[in-house]
Parts: C-alpha cells; sequence; structure tokens
C-alpha cells in the first residue's frame, strides 16, 4: 500500500509558477509510475503528467507541454510537478497518483490516490 500527500499549491497570479510535491509513503516508492491530474469543480478529471518508475520517460498533455515538468527523487520518495506560467485555466484541485502499470493518462490504471492540492491562479 501507498500513501500520497501533496503539498506546494496555493494562490498566485497569471504568469508565475508553483512547484508541487507528492510524498510517497512506503519502501517501493521506486516501483511505481506517477502521475498529476487535476480536477475543476462539477468537471471530469484531467490528465496532467506522468513519469515512468525510473523517471525516464515522462509523457504530459498537450495543454501544459513546455509550461510543466515532471520530475522524481526516488531516494526521498517524492515526484514533482513545476509549473511555470501559470494561467487562470490552471486552476484546480491537482493530486497526485502512483501506478503499478506503465506510465500512463488513463486514471483508471492507478492504484492509489492523494487527496490533492489546490491551485488557484488570479488573471
Amino acid at each position: 500500500q501507498v500513501q500520497l500527500v501533496e503539498s506546494g499549491g496555493g494562490l498566485v497570479q497569471a504568469g508565475a509558477s508553483l512547484r508541487l510535491s507528492c510524498a510517497a509513503s512506503g519502501r517501493t516508492f521506486s516501483r511505481y509510475a506517477m502521475g498529476w491530474f487535476r480536477q475543476e469543480p462539477g468537471k471530469e478529471r484531467e490528465f496532467v503528467a506522468t513519469i515512468s518508475s525510473g523517471g525516464g520517460i515522462t509523457y504530459y498533455a498537450d495543454f501544459v507541454k513546455g509550461r510543466f515538468t515532471i520530475s522524481r527523487d526516488n531516494a526521498k520518495n517524492t515526484v514533482y510537478l513545476q509549473m511555470n506560467s501559470l494561467k487562470p485555466e490552471d486552476t484546480a484541485v491537482y493530486s497526485c497518483a502512483a501506478s503499478t502499470f506503465s506510465p500512463s493518462s488513463y486514471s483508471r490504471e492507478y492504484n492509489y490516490w492523494g487527496q490533492g492540492t489546490q491551485v488557484t491562479v488570479s488573471s
């Protein structure tokens, strides 16, 4: 079992940057692909980015390419999402998730989820 706790969200102005962190419990973190998803109230959860267990493979949603970077530190059991050039439309609750499968944009392929951290971008 893996427990995930996100941090780093907040209220920022458009154009600013934030770095989200997701700390995982357990000794098997390095075996999981990790992903970031986001959800606005009343909307479906959407994929943001994913990274392979070793960190060598990453995929991004088209709307964050060039602005967001996912990374991980297996020694610290932590995955990060560096978010630059934030836009008001990036406002959402951002959640990290762990998957025993390969990196994926499909939320159904993730086994464990964190509670999420709110990111609000003002115009």
